[in-house]
C-alpha cells in the first residue's frame, strides 16, 4: 500500500471482526480521508501507525513486547514517519523492536485489524490518537530476539496466556481473530 489512496481502498475492503472494530475502522477511514498528512508524526491530533501481530508457524503463540512507555504487553509497531507503505512500516518495526528478519506476511499482506487509541501526553507532546493498521505476520520463534530501549521485555506468549497479561482489549481481539483462522494442517502449512 504505497499511497494514501491505496490505504483508503484497503480499509474500505477490510471486514471488521466485531462492532467495536467497525467503529475503529470508520474513525480511521474518516481520519485518512480528511488528513493528507495522516502518516506524519507532526500532525499533533493523531497519525497513522503500523503494527504487526506476529505469530509462530503453528499460530499458537504471538510475539509481544512489554512497552516501556505504556507499561502494557502489546504487538510490535510504531510510527510511519511520513511513509504511506503501512505494511513495510509494520515489518520494519518488528525488525527494529525485536531483531527479527525472517518475516512472512500472511493473509496475502492484507490488513488484519485496525484500532484507534489515545496516547497520553508526555513532555511537550500532547495527547493524541494512534490510528493503527495491523498486519498478520509469521516469524520463526527460534530466531533470536533483540531487546531495545522501547521495551522492558519481549516474549513469545501462548494465545491462552495472553488474557492474563497486562494488555488491552485490542490485543485480546487479535487473539480471538487468530484462534478463528483456518487450522494449520500439513496440507496448508506451506501455503
Amino acid at each position: 500500500m504505497p499511497t494514501r489512496e491505496e490505504l483508503i481502498e484497503a480499509l474500505q475492503s477490510h471486514a471488521p471482526w466485531n462492532q467495536h472494530e467497525g467503529r475503529m475502522l470508520d474513525r480511521l477511514l474518516d481520519f485518512v480521508r480528511t488528513h493528507p498528512d495522516c502518516f506524519s508524526r507532526s500532525l499533533q491530533s493523531g497519525h497513522v501507525t503500523a503494527s504487526a501481530w506476529v505469530v509462530d508457524p503453528s499460530r499458537t503463540r504471538a510475539l509481544l513486547t512489554h512497552h516501556a512507555k505504556l507499561g502494557l504487553w502489546l504487538q510490535p509497531g510504531g510510527h510511519c514517519d511520513g511513509d504511506p507503505d503501512v505494511l513495510a512500516n509494520a515489518l520494519r518495526e518488528v525488525s527494529e523492536e525485536a531483531g527479527l528478519s525472517r518475516l512472512k506476511p500472511l493473509n496475502e499482506g492484507r490488513i488484519f485489524d485496525v484500532d484507534a487509541h489515545c496516547i497520553p501526553a508526555r513532555g511537550s507532546e500532547p495527547a493524541h490518537i494512534h490510528y493503527d493498521v495491523r498486519f498478520l505476520i509469521e516469524a520463526d520463534p527460534n530466531e533470536p530476539l533483540s531487546l531495545t530501549e522501547e521495551s522492558h521485555d519481549l516474549a513469545w506468549v501462548s494465545l491462552s496466556a495472553i488474557p492474563a497479561l497486562n494488555t488491552d482489549q485490542s490485543v485480546l481481539r487479535l487473539v480471538e481473530r487468530t484462534r478463528a483462522l483456518e487450522p494449520l494442517t500439513p496440507a496448508n502449512a506451506g501455503a
